[in-house]
């Protein structure tokens, strides 16, 4: 009943809900535009027919992640007041920012991409699936251009106990964002990658809708063999970056404690770390390969949490193996990457059983592997909810615990109740199966007729007289 615990325990709750649909609507939205462009150029109805099946899904989606950060933005004030006052001077017109551009830029074109295939032309509305994908991209900038402003703060200064803004653009291109954002971006990328393909993969094993899965199984495994080799080396660069600015975020995700490992360094997988002690009781790793991975030398040392105060230390389990989720689902998604390469060359993509079985297994595998690199981001700052600059016990606000334990069940149950609601109708929507599309264009409309004058020449006028 500790109000600090449950005030994190809260937020952690309905922050992980909520960045699962953000995840999936970045992700589906430049797939819905590069599937309606293919149409476009193509005229191949069976794009129209994706684009027609997964837009459905795209939009609960986007509705749930819209309802639930609206959630985030009171939990700053209600739940983190000192954090909302002393951050506010350069959280808030950053989280303001993000609503005059991506949310504007979605609100005004969404409308036209949910409901205007029969009442705009094709370009138009291909158009407007580009603005709410590149929508869904302005937000993902502005909230990790806020959020790595709070792992590695820059352009602010503390006087008086008030945090003053020094020099904006720090704030907004502080040394983790430019690194930070492709990171995100990729991950929601393969995160419909692999959501695309997954499905495609189950009606091919139940022997249904067989040119939709084929298509849908080549087009995401195809995007997730150029997405994961470039996740690959946008991870590494980050790893560098935070060990550079969060050195104990890096060593608590190694499971290393002493200040210096041994040499050669072993590559740990699991262990059972003893906080208090600062050691781990049990630990199974790979021999050579710590020091191969993480100093690119046979003989390289690693260095440990130790290094780091105690009291300025994050919960090195929590760290540890949500980077070992996030890392281990990549390892996963690039041996699913390297077989969909080979299969493809040898023509048995569609027929090779322990594949799509594989697929359908890692279908929401980006959703797991997002989650877990964000508990890495997330628990690896503590205990600062600004590093550096502001600790997590002193931003909470003073509710009492019993207020916050009632309101955290209410979430429990209100989310709970949203998740089942979307895996229901989405269930329904893949048992059901895509719809067939027709072979020309659906609109019958365009953008010159939309805003032609609505008046008759006097021969139409007389003709409908006399008739």
């Amino acid at each position: 009943m500790n109000p600090a615990t449950l005030a994190r325990v809260q937020f952690a709750f309905t922050v992980s809900f909520h960045i699962i649909f953000p995840t999936m609507s970045i992700g589906l939205a430049m797939f819905l535009a590069v599937i309606e462009g293919l149409w476009l150029e193509t005229r191949d109805a069976l794009y129209l027919e994706i684009y027609r099946f997964w837009l459905s899904i795209f939009a609960m989606g986007f509705g749930v992640g819209v309802v639930t950060g609206i959630v985030l933005s009171f939990e700053f004030g209600l739940g983190f007041a000192k954090f909302a006052q002393l951050a506010g001077p350069a959280i808030g017109p950053l989280i303001a920012l993000e609503v005059l551009t991506s949310f504007f830029l979605e609100a005004g074109f969404l409308g036209i991409m949910l409901f205007g295939m029969h009442r705009v032309g094709p370009k138009l509305h291909f158009f407007a699936t580009c603005m709410v994908a590149l929508g869904t991209l302005l937000s993902a900038s502005w909230i990790l251009s806020a959020n790595s402003w709070m792992q590695t703060p820059d352009g602010v200064a503390v006087r008086n106990g008030r945090l003053i803004v020094v020099n904006w653009w720090h704030v907004l291109n502080n040394p983790s964002w430019l690194v930070r954002l492709p990171h995100m971006l990729s991950a929601a990328y393969l995160t419909a990658s692999f959501l695309v393909a997954g499905v495609g993969a189950w009606y091919l094993l139940c022997g249904k809708h067989l040119a939709f899965a084929k298509k849908s199984v080549a087009l995401g495994t195809a995007f997730a063999s150029v997405l994961i080799a470039g996740q690959v080396f946008i991870g590494d660069i980050l790893y560098s970056t935070m060990l550079k600015h969060q050195p104990s975020k890096m060593q608590a995700a190694e499971g290393f404690w002493e200040k210096e490992s041994a040499s050669p360094a072993p590559y740990y997988w699991v262990i059972l770390p003893d906080q208090k002690e600062q050691r781990n009781r049990f630990a199974l790793g790979i021999p050579y390969l710590g020091s191969i991975w993480l100093t690119h030398s046979l003989h390289g040392r690693v260095e440990g949490l130790k290094n780091t105060p105690g009291d300025a230390q994050p919960i090195m389990g929590m760290v540890f193996y949500g980077f070992r989720i996030m890392y281990g689902i990549a390892i996963l998604m690039f041996a699913v990457a390297t077989s969909s390469l080979w299969l493809r060359w040898k023509r048995r993509l569609f027929t090779t059983k322990w594949f799509l079985r594989f697929l359908v297994a890692m279908t929401p595998s980006g959703i797991i592997a997002t989650l877990g690199g964000w508990y890495v981001a997330e628990t690896g700052r503590q205990p600062w909810v600004i590093f550096g600059l502001l600790r997590t016990i002193d931003a909470v606000s003073p509710v009492p615990a019993k207020t916050l334990l009632a309101t955290l069940i209410a979430f429990v149950c209100i989310y709970a109740f949203f998740m089942a609601a979307f895996l229901f109708f989405v269930a329904h929507i893949i048992r059901r199966g895509p719809v067939l599309a027709l072979p020309q264009a659906e609109a019958s409309g365009s953008l010159k007729n939309a805003f032609r004058p609505h008046v008759l020449d006097s021969a139409n006028a007389n003709a409908a007289v006399g008739r």
